[in-house]
């Protein structure tokens, strides 16, 4: 690892002081650093896997208001815990925070484990999570990398390679154990991430502002905005999809996502892909309508009489762009296929389930 050969005392002695005296004076206030709770670290940290610190406040301040406890979560439904997600994304976040509440309380007697192999024993917790709770939350040295630290660490070597390959992962996780210090670990992993998301950007870093300029080679080479390489952007599909608000008797008809489904453990409405949209028509052709009738019965097991209106929802889902078609449907028939996990309900009892994104604006505009 020939970018580590100049990471010497020295060298770690000069960054860790001039990183320290910056954290001192410009360090973010976070409400899940307020103390050094193992639970509220683990909750931010899993909330904040590719998602922002804005979004992720006021669903933290939320949930840990609900579940001040890991006992509470443990106690609680899943169905409980993804209505308190509900918009957070990446929902397989929520349901492995439950199950390893449950493994903590029932494993480690309601105590997060101290180190990071017994961490990474539990569902969703990896090598950066896993390090982020021992370190902040227990002050002991765990090396991190996350998207800011991998930034930062890139430009300080000069690493011009994949870093998020196998070799680039190595070169940056040697690296991170290489610069911990022994004392505050904790605070010194998080001055690294606050200096990534502040001030070692993605675009346009600030560097003239960067305490760690004297010691970064990115800076000395005038490479700091190509460093680190770009990952590759996968190809965008279109894809078109349509749901039925299926009434009967004042009540509507909901789904659960099964296990394995993108938004298992989620209520929808009943929803059917219609594939790729590589032609959009806007409105589309009346033999749409017809399918998407066709294939809602074929779904439910229900004979629905589906309205030519709709409203139409754009939204993204990893590399996938979605144009959903939302129409209304009625029913006199009550017995929904046994295939499928679904209610009636009224629609006032919406607001208690666990909704997709997109469900939850199809009920505020049809319902």
């Amino acid at each position: 690892m020939d970018e580590l050969e100049r990471i010497d005392g020295a060298w770690k002695t000069r960054f860790r002081r001039s990183l320290l005296r910056w954290y001192d004076r410009h360090g973010r206030d976070l409400p899940w650093r307020a103390a050094a709770d193992p639970y509220r670290v683990w909750i931010s940290e899993i909330m904040l896997q590719q998602t922002t610190v804005a979004a992720v406040k006021p669903y933290f301040e939320r949930f840990v208001d609900r579940f001040p406890t890991v006992h509470a979560l443990a106690e609680a439904s899943e169905e409980d815990v993804l209505r308190l997600w509900e918009g957070l994304g990446y929902y397989s976040r929520a349901r492995n925070l439950a199950k390893a509440a449950k493994r903590i309380v029932t494993d480690f007697n309601g105590r997060f484990p101290e180190d990071v192999e017994s961490l990474r024993t539990l569902p969703g917790i990896g090598r950066y999570t896993a390090g982020a709770i021992v370190s902040f939350a227990f002050d002991r040295p765990a090396p991190i990398v996350e998207a800011n630290t991998l930034r930062l660490y890139a430009r300080l070597l000069g690493y011009d390679g994949d870093p998020r390959g196998t070799a680039g992962q190595r070169v940056l996780w040697a690296f991170a154990e290489q610069v911990l210090p022994k004392a505050r670990p904790g605070r010194f992993n998080q001055a690294l991430i606050d200096l990534g998301a502040t001030v070692c950007t993605p675009k346009d870093p600030n560097c003239e502002a960067c305490p760690a300029k004297g010691s970064c080679l990115a800076f000395a080479n005038g490479t700091q905005d190509s460093i680190p390489r770009l990952a590759k952007r996968a190809k965008i599909t279109r894809l078109l999809m349509a749901a039925v608000v299926v009434r009967n008797n004042g009540r509507v008809l909901v789904r659960q996502y099964a296990d394995g489904e993108r938004w298992a453990g989620l209520w929808d409405f009943a929803r059917v892909d219609l594939g790729v949209d590589d032609k959009p028509q806007d409105p589309p052709p009346a033999s749409v309508v017809k399918d998407v009738q066709s294939r809602i019965a074929a779904l439910t097991g229900l004979n629905i009489e589906v309205s030519p209106s709709f409203v139409v929802l754009e939204h993204s889902v990893t590399r996938y762009r979605i144009r959903l078609l939302a129409f209304e449907g009625t029913t006199l028939e009550q017995t929904v296929s046994a295939s499928v996990n679904s209610r009636w309900v009224e629609a006032s009892s919406l607001d208690e389930l666990p909704l997709s994104v997109t469900a939850r604006q199809i009920a505020k505009r049809l319902l």
